[in-house]
């Protein structure tokens, strides 16, 4: 195993995306989408390490065309880990059981609106927290519904006395940006999220993710980073 400890950043980045063909390298501000994701782990003095865990030849040349630093490395990945139904705890678990490392830092390349200030806030948070593992999250105020069968069902207040939008009790929804947690957490639980767990909201902006084509069209003008030329 190799010996590291802080805290390791780790992008699974799989070939073969459906929604979006090779979604994890299409040109998004002149860059491979994985770019500023990973530029933004490296920009953070709180990550030692920069990880990408990848089984696509295209993927790698790619980022190593734009990407060097010392921090940074790529490495391979089962065929288990990148199969189209591999959860990412699938690659998760196959790098915490090969690699030395005391926390590590998931972050998920579809979120190109993520910035290095994130992840240190993120990271400072889950270490004066005393948490075990801690997410990135944005607030919102919204009146939920869910549905049982064909019937409509309030989640989060009643209709009799709907309050004032900035009254209502405030959400927090997962915006799948970074996720954090102990080696020993990750390995015990076998799952990102475990024990003590804490949020990091992040701005409202970046509750968008790249899944889908028009995806891209509503991130690229919320976009707004210095070196994006």
């Amino acid at each position: 195993m190799n010996q590291r400890s802080g805290f390791t950043a780790l992008i699974p980045l799989r070939a073969g995306s459906k929604s979006i063909p090779k979604k994890n390298i299409f040109p998004f501000q002149n860059k491979p989408l994985a770019y500023w994701a990973l530029q933004a782990a490296i920009e953070c003095s709180e990550i030692d390490r920069v990880v990408v865990a990848t089984n696509g030849q295209e993927i790698e040349r790619e980022l190593r065309a734009h990407l060097e630093h010392p921090k940074f490395e790529i490495i391979g990945r089962s065929a288990e880990s990148a199969s189209e139904t591999a959860p990412t705890e699938t690659v998760l678990m196959e790098f915490a059981e090969s690699q030395e490392f005391s926390n590590l830092v998931l972050i998920q390349a579809t979120s190109p609106l993520l910035r290095s200030s994130d992840l240190e806030g993120g990271i400072q948070k889950f270490k004066s927290g005393g948490y075990t593992s801690l997410l990135s999250v944005v607030p919102q105020r919204r009146f939920i519904w869910t549905e049982y069968g064909d019937v409509a069902l309030p989640m989060n207040y009643r209709p009799d006395s709907r309050p004032r939008r900035q009254e209502h009790e405030t959400v927090y929804v997962e915006n799948g940006a970074f996720y954090i947690s102990s080696r020993e957490a990750l390995l015990s639980s076998r799952c990102r999220l475990s024990g003590r767990v804490g949020l990091y909201p992040m701005r409202p902006e970046t509750y968008f993710e790249i899944d889908e084509p028009e995806d891209l069209q509503v991130v690229e003008k919320l976009f707004r980073r210095p070196d994006a030329a």
